[in-house]
């Protein structure tokens, strides 16, 4: 037991005092011998010692009366860790869940501000000397919380805790938590955990978990004060994609957002609305049952070029941070092409085919052999004649690697080892024959199939029926199967095929099997010729990004393979504006970026020229608003072998005297107060009764 005002037991030598008094006041009876009384000796001998006893047990209860008051104010405890004094200097975390579901307002303000309210508050509790650490679930990348002494100066990291739109996960935050207070020397440690108990936000896998035993050992107090008193609405854009992939200037664009009601009730006719560019151009109604997900298709016709902002937003509910999501795409303002031949009639024919799209697609034209002294990068699409010997092979590599598209075909000079030594080194199957003979008809073969689903097929045939292709004869072709690695767009009857897709890295490669020579085939006469290589060309150069799921928080891996000034220039959601030295950079392929705390489009330039563009979105998780119950946390904290204590409270409670019996033990002056109430009834009683007795002796 602990005495919190251990001066005041002093007072016990007031417990002398009823000791004192009992002795002065001790009645001597005087000794009268009447003849007749004799009889009655016995029976005043019984009554004297019964007073006595009385009395004496009188006294014993007015000396445990005093003690059991002084001992009340002395503040007795009973502590829960021994060798520990009210003394013993604290160091604390004050682990505040920041996550955008802490926004909810609830009967005292948000989360988030009732959490900073109760922060601030506890501060009172802390003595000079004590140290305490300010952790926010979600700070900035480049700020590392540390334990401060300074009261003052953590009341005002408090303060400034904002709602992010990043969702770490309450386990990755209690380990540095746990760092924090490792390499501490006081005694006292205790982590405070701020948070709404979002099931889903405890730990991403249980893969994650491990045994941390020895990061917290035994004496760490941990206090979950939680947030649960309000039924939530909630509905939450989980998924945005762009269906298209051509993509065309004043043409239909078509994307797929999916929408979740993470609410335990319906939710009818909201809207969910579609903006380009920042303009609202499409909407749609969106009902759903508690726990339902949808997928709502958006329609319109795309009017920018450049790099194209795009996000669906939903109206406001209870949480407003999962109402956005946002993708990105780049439409240039005209595609350059460059076309590489050893003969120039090789490509005769394209260049009449698409020479009427002159202000959509810009042509350049150059022999295989001034292919190692250009600029790639400059261009959007290749469209390559098999030389006799190709040059520069890692540069066509990386071209097609870092997004550019390549048309590939057999030209005049092009031989069968040419096209299969260029095929290795691409990546794709190589052609195992040559079919025919230039010039002659004597061998003719035609389509078989056609993958009219494909995007390049998708739009050449009007209405929703779609009937055969009218077929050229193929006179003289590469025989070529596009196998495991490649995707079939048109074969032939010999199951090789004519028109076949492959993909290298980011980049596109549309491979043909025959050249568009009349002396090949007669493919160039067909109706269908032009608008197949136009759809072609347009669908290697639309930059297809297979973007990755990015959510606020985590890193970006920017692509800047296109770097040609010293800077890299970064512009962020909300026009905030980076710029970073190139020169600083291992990597001069790939940027790793990590100050992405809010949700948007990143852009990264070198100079004016965009280099790669990465739309971050919130974690989905973050919506999914289930609790987690105490049983489901004592799990937890079983999992990660923690041994510690745990307190559970919530913003109702007396966290404060929670806390300070938590430390010092629980306090017993209430129940000497009761003690001595008790005691001094009953001394009341026996002394009344002790009084009446001494009267009739006295009689």
């Amino acid at each position: 037991m602990t005495f919190l005002n251990p001066a005041v037991l002093f007072g016990l030598l007031a417990a002398s005092i009823p000791i004192v008094l009992h002795f002065l006041n001790l009645r001597k009876l005087k000794k009268i011998n009447f003849s007749t009384l004799t009889f009655l000796k016995e029976l005043q001998k019984t009554k004297i010692r019964r007073i006595k006893l009385k009395q004496w047990l009188l006294l014993l209860l007015r000396v445990l009366i005093i003690a059991s008051l002084v001992l009340a104010f002395a503040r007795p405890t009973v502590k829960s860790f021994p060798f520990t004094s009210g003394k013993a200097k604290t160091s604390a975390v004050f682990m505040i869940d920041n996550t955008f579901s802490m926004s909810v307002i609830g009967d005292y303000g948000t989360y988030l501000n009732q959490s900073k309210q109760i922060a601030g508050n506890l501060l009172t509790k802390f003595d000079d000397g004590d140290e305490i650490a300010v952790l926010p679930f979600s700070a900035g990348y480049n700020i590392t919380p540390s334990l401060k002494t300074n009261l003052g100066a953590v009341k005002n990291e408090i303060d400034e805790i904002q709602v992010t739109q990043s969702s770490p996960t309450l386990n990755e935050t209690l380990i540095k938590a746990g760092n924090l207070l490792y390499n501490s020397k006081n005694f006292n440690k205790e982590i405070y955990i701020f948070t709404d108990l979002q099931k889903s936000r405890l730990y991403n896998s249980i893969n994650e978990l491990s045994d941390l035993y020895n990061l917290f050992g035994e004496n760490i107090r941990v206090f979950i004060i939680s947030h649960k008193d309000k039924s939530i609405q909630n509905l939450g854009i989980d998924q945005l994609k762009l269906n298209n992939q051509i993509i065309e200037k004043n043409k239909t664009i078509s994307f797929t957002s999916g929408i979740t009601n993470y609410s335990s009730i319906p939710i009818n006719n909201s809207v969910a609305s579609l903006f380009i560019s920042g303009r609202r151009s499409a909407q749609q109604n969106v009902s759903l049952l508690p726990g339902e997900t949808r997928e709502f298709d958006f329609e319109t016709t795309l009017a920018d070029t450049g790099l194209v902002d795009v996000y669906v937003e939903l109206e406001d509910d209870d949480i407003l941070d999962d109402n956005k999501r946002f993708t990105c795409l780049y439409l240039p303002d005209h595609y350059s092409v460059l076309i590489v031949n050893d003969v120039k009639e090789d490509s005769k024919f394209i260049k009449l085919a698409i020479g009427n799209q002159s202000q959509t697609i810009q042509l350049t034209e150059i022999s295989s052999s001034l292919l190692s002294s250009q600029d790639l990068s400059r261009y959007d699409a290749l469209i390559l004649f098999v030389p006799e010997n190709i040059l520069q092979s890692d540069k066509l590599t990386n071209f097609v690697s870092s997004g550019g598209g390549l048309i590939l075909l057999p030209g005049s000079k092009t031989t069968l080892s040419s096209y299969q030594n260029i095929s290795n080194m691409l990546g794709i199957n190589p052609p195992v024959s040559i079919i025919g003979k230039s010039g002659s008809t004597e061998l003719s073969i035609q389509f078989d199939k056609a993958d009219l689903n494909h995007p390049i097929l998708a739009d050449l045939f009007e209405g929703n029926s779609k009937p055969g292709i009218d077929s050229p004869d193929i006179y003289y072709y590469f025989r070529t199967f596009p196998g495991s690695n490649g995707r079939s767009i048109i074969s032939l009857y010999d199951q090789s095929g004519f028109l076949s897709e492959y993909k290298l890295g980011s980049g596109r490669i549309l491979n043909f099997s025959s050249a568009p020579l009349l002396g090949w085939n007669n493919f160039p006469v067909k109706a269908l010729f032009a608008p197949l290589m136009y759809k072609s060309l347009m669908y290697v150069s639309s930059k297809s990004k297979d973007e990755k799921e990015i959510t606020a928080g985590n890193t970006i891996l920017a692509d800047i393979n296109g770097l040609t000034s010293g800077n890299i220039k970064i512009v962020a959601p909300g026009n905030r504006t980076e710029f970073v030295d190139s020169d600083t950079l291992y990597n001069k392929n790939y940027f790793e970026y990590k100050n992405t705390g809010n949700t948007g489009i990143y852009k990264f330039y070198s100079g004016t020229k965009p280099l790669d563009y990465i739309p971050v979105n919130h974690d989905m998780n973050e919506s999914n608003l289930e609790k987690l119950s105490e049983p489901e946390l004592d799990d937890y904290f079983g999992k990660i072998n923690f041994k510690g204590s745990i307190t559970y409270t919530g913003p109702g409670d007396d966290l404060q005297k929670i806390i300070y019996e938590s430390r010092y033990g629980s306090e017993l002056w209430k129940l000497f107060i009761i003690a001595a109430l008790v005691l001094a009834l009953i001394e009341m009683f026996i002394a009344r009764n002790s009084k009446k007795d001494i009267v009739e002796i006295t009689k």
